[in-house]
């Protein structure tokens, strides 16, 4: 294999989506933690910012008033805007299809 195909492989390591709501919008954001211990951030502008560990990538994305969506509970959820049951993480099969899906309107509250 050469060294892109290791690179590629190493992205299938775990992932996890953090959301800020902002208004009545929503932000997502992918952190990717790859073999080697270096963390990836996926961000709504489509850019892939590098972190030497999953701790900076963490504290990172907290500074930046991100929330883990997998730590999220109803009330959570509503604090944010949204009913939980109503949202879920951007799906593609690459950055590139997800990338207009990580900014959403928040779903209109009944």
């Amino acid at each position: 294999m050469n060294d892109i195909q290791d690179e590629e492989m190493d992205k299938e390591s775990r992932h996890q989506w953090w959301i800020a709501a902002i208004g009545d919008t929503m932000v997502w954001a992918r952190l990717e933690i790859l073999d080697s211990g270096i963390a990836e951030v996926f961000d709504s502008s489509g850019e892939l910012l590098r972190y030497d560990d999953e701790e900076t990538a963490r504290t990172a994305l907290l500074d930046a008033e991100f929330r883990a969506f997998d730590g999220l509970d109803e009330d959570d959820a509503a604090i944010l805007g949204f009913d939980l049951d109503e949202v879920e993480p951007p799906y593609g099969h690459t950055d590139d299809d997800m990338l207009p899906m990580m900014v959403q309107k928040l779903p209109s509250r009944h």
